[in-house]
C-alpha cells in the first residue's frame, strides 16, 4: 500500500514540476502584422551546405520562399552564383518579396569574379525584386581580403547597377575602416550581442543595439554625412552554449527579436534579422549555437511565433509521457522489492527512478535535435546507451542495497568500468572546452545521469551504514587492482576543470573590446572572473565533473568493500 502511495506522489510531483517549468512566456509586444521587415535567407536543408557544394533544388527554394512571403517583406541573401542560388530573385518576385542580394567574397579571385558578375546580372534582370545589393559579408572579420580589395569590387558593382550598393560587416570593423563608409551607398553593420567580446543579457541587448547604431551614425556623419544605416544582421540563438551572461534559448530568441523591432520602430532603424531557417551546416564551424538562429527549424517547423506567448519546449507533454512510461516500467520490475521498504525509502527510490527517466528522455531528445550528421547521431546513440547502462546498473545497486539483496560482482565491475569510460569522455570534452571552447556547448545533460547516480549511491550507502562514503570501492562494491590510476583520473578531472576556468576567463581578458572598456588589468581581471563564475552552464558542468571526480579521488583499496 505504501508503495502505491509513493508511486502516485511521484507522478503528481513530476507532472506539477514539468508544468511549472514549461509555462508559456510573455515575450513582449507582438510583431506588427506578424511580419518582419527583412530576414536573412539561406535555403539549405539537412545534408546541404555551401561548403559541401550541396544545394537545394529550385522546388525546395520555391517552397521556402512561399513561407517567407508569409513571414517577411524582404529577404537578404549572401551568395549569387553557386548551385541553385540564381533562381532566387525570380521565385522571390512570385511571392511579392523584395531582396537585398549579396555576393560572397573570399580570397579566391576567380570565385569573386563569378559572384560579382552574377550579382550584376541578377540586379539588372530583376530591378523590381532586387532593391539593394551587398558586396561581401564579414570579409574583413574573417581576414579574407583587405579593405582596398573590397572597395575595388564595390566600385565595379556600382558602375554596373542602379541599386544602392553596400558591404556588410560587424560594426567594429566599420569603425576601423572609414574608407568603406565613404565608398558604400549605405552602411551595413552587424550587431550580435551574443557574440560580442562582452556578452550581455538578452534584457540589456535592445539598449546596446540602440547605443551602437547611434554611435556608428555619429562617427559616419563626420566621414560621409547622410549615409543610411542598415542593421544587416541581428538576432539571438535558440540553442547552444552560454557566453558570459548571454544565454541561448527559444524564449530569449523570441524576446530579443520582438524587443529589437520595438527599438527599431521607435528610432526609425532599418534592420534585417538573422535568420529564416536553422542551418545545420554551420555546426561544423560554430557548433550547436551556430546552427540555431532560425525562426524555423531545418524541417521548416516554427521555432516560436511572432505573436502570442512562447514555449521553451512546446513538446514537453510528449517528453513527460515518455518519461512516465519508462518510470512505470521501472516500477513494474521493482514492485515486489518495494513492498519491503519503508515509506521514506520507497519515496527516495521512486524519486531517483523518476529523475533518471526524465533526464534520459531530455538527454536523448536534446542530443538528437542537436545532431546534424550521421557521425553525430552515432555519437548521440552511444552516449544515450552508455547513460542507460549506467542509470540501470545504479538503480539495480540501490534497490539491492535498500532491500539487502546480494549483487552479482560482475555487475559491480561493469558499473565501475562504465564510470571509468565516462570519466575519460569528460576529460576529452573538458579539454576541448578549455583549449578552444568558443563554439563548443557544455554537454551537461550527458553527465547528469552519472552524476545523479553517484549522489544517489552516496545517500543510499549512508542510509544503510550511517557512514558517509565517497569512494567507488564502497559505493560500487568493486575493488580496482589499480587504485592509484583511479586517483590520477580523478585529479585529472579536477585539473582540467580548473584549466577550463582559466581558458574561459582569459578569453574575455584578452578580447579587444573588453580591453577597450576595461583598460586596467585588475579591473579587467575582475570582470573576466565575474563573467566566468556567473555562467550557469559552466558552473553546472564543473559540478558534474566534481561529483564524478570525487569517488575516484576518494578511492581506497579496502578488503571489506560492500559487495
Amino acid at each position: 500500500m505504501k508503495s502505491s502511495f509513493s508511486f502516485v506522489q511521484e507522478i503528481v510531483l513530476y507532472r506539477i514540476f514539468s508544468w511549472l517549468t514549461n509555462l508559456p512566456q510573455d515575450d513582449g509586444s507582438d510583431v506588427p502584422q506578424g511580419k518582419l521587415n527583412s530576414l536573412s535567407f539561406a535555403p539549405f536543408r539537412e545534408g546541404q551546405g555551401p561548403m559541401e557544394k550541396r544545394f537545394p533544388t529550385p522546388e525546395q527554394i520555391d517552397a521556402d520562399l512561399k513561407l517567407m512571403g508569409e513571414t517577411t517583406h524582404t529577404i537578404r541573401t549572401y551568395a549569387s552564383s553557386e548551385g541553385s542560388m540564381p533562381v532566387i530573385p525570380e521565385l522571390a518576385g512570385k511571392y511579392g518579396l523584395e531582396m537585398i542580394q549579396g555576393a560572397w567574397l573570399n580570397p579566391l579571385a576567380a570565385d569573386n569574379k563569378r559572384e560579382v558578375a552574377e550579382l550584376i546580372r541578377s540586379a539588372n534582370a530583376h530591378p523590381d525584386v532586387v532593391k539593394r545589393v551587398m558586396v561581401g559579408n564579414e570579409v574583413l572579420l574573417r581576414g579574407d581580403l583587405k579593405a582596398d580589395q573590397i572597395i575595388d569590387y564595390i566600385r565595379e558593382v556600382k558602375r554596373a547597377v542602379k541599386q544602392p550598393v553596400s558591404y556588410a560587416d560587424v560594426w567594429s570593423e566599420y569603425m576601423k575602416h572609414p574608407e568603406l563608409i565613404k565608398e558604400v551607398d549605405f552602411i551595413t553593420i552587424h550587431i550580435l550581442p551574443y557574440w560580442e567580446d562582452k556578452p550581455i543579457t538578452v534584457d540589456q541587448a535592445p539598449a546596446h543595439i540602440e547605443r551602437i547604431v547611434k554611435q556608428v551614425k555619429e562617427e559616419a556623419e563626420k566621414i560621409a554625412p547622410g549615409k543610411p544605416i542598415l542593421i544587416g544582421e541581428s538576432g539571438w540563438p535558440g540553442e547552444g552554449r552560454q557566453r558570459g551572461w548571454a544565454v541561448p534559448s527559444v524564449v530569449n530568441e523570441a524576446k530579443f527579436i520582438r524587443e529589437l523591432i520595438k527599438v527599431a520602430n521607435k528610432n526609425g532603424f532599418d534592420y534585417n534579422i538573422v535568420e529564416a531557417f536553422n542551418q545545420p551546416w554551420k555546426s561544423a564551424f560554430e557548433g550547436v549555437v551556430g546552427a540555431n538562429w532560425g525562426l524555423y527549424s531545418v524541417d521548416r517547423e516554427e521555432v516560436f511565433p511572432l505573436t502570442g506567448t512562447v514555449y521553451e519546449n512546446p513538446d514537453w507533454y510528449e517528453q513527460v509521457a515518455t518519461s512516465l512510461l519508462l518510470f512505470l516500467l521501472v516500477v513494474v520490475f521493482s514492485w515486489k522489492h518495494l513492498q519491503s521498504l519503508s515509506r521514506l525509502q520507497n519515496f527516495f527510490f521512486l524519486l531517483f527512478a523518476q529523475t533518471l527517466t526524465a533526464l534520459l528522455v531530455s538527454q536523448a531528445e536534446h542530443l538528437w535535435y542537436t545532431s546534424y550528421s550521421d557521425f553525430q547521431r552515432l555519437q548521440t546513440s552511444l552516449l544515450v546507451v552508455l547513460n542507460v547502462l549506467i542509470g540501470g546498473l545504479v538503480l539495480h545497486r540501490i534497490q539491492a542495497q535498500l532491500t539487502n539483496t546480494a549483487i552479482k560482482p560482475k555487475l559491480s565491475q561493469w558499473l565501475y568500468a562504465l564510470y571509468i569510460v565516462f570519466a575519460g569522455y569528460l576529460v576529452f570534452k573538458t579539454y576541448g572546452l578549455a583549449l578552444a571552447g568558443r563554439y563548443i556547448s557544455f554537454p551537461i545533460l550527458t553527465a547528469s545521469i552519472p552524476a545523479a547516480g553517484i549522489i544517489a549511491l552516496i545517500i543510499t550507502h549512508y542510509d544503510k551504514s550511517a557512514v558517509l562514503t565517497l569512494g567507488f570501492d564502497r559505493l560500487l562494491g568493486f575493488i580496482s587492482p589499480k587504485p592509484h590510476e583511479n586517483k590520477a583520473l580523478g585529479y585529472l578531472l579536477i585539473t582540467i576543470g580548473v584549466a577550463l576556468l582559466v581558458g574561459e576567463s582569459s578569453a574575455f581578458f584578452v578580447s579587444r573590446d573588453f580591453i577597450a572598456e576595461h583598460p586596467g588589468v585588475l579591473e579587467r581581471l575582475g570582470w573576466s572572473l565575474l563573467y566566468t563564475f556567473t555562467n550557469a552552464q559552466l558552473v553546472e558542468w564543473l559540478a558534474c565533473l566534481s561529483v564524478i571526480a570525487l569517488p575516484l579521488i576518494s578511492y581506497q583499496k579496502t578488503e571489506d568493500a560492500m559487495i
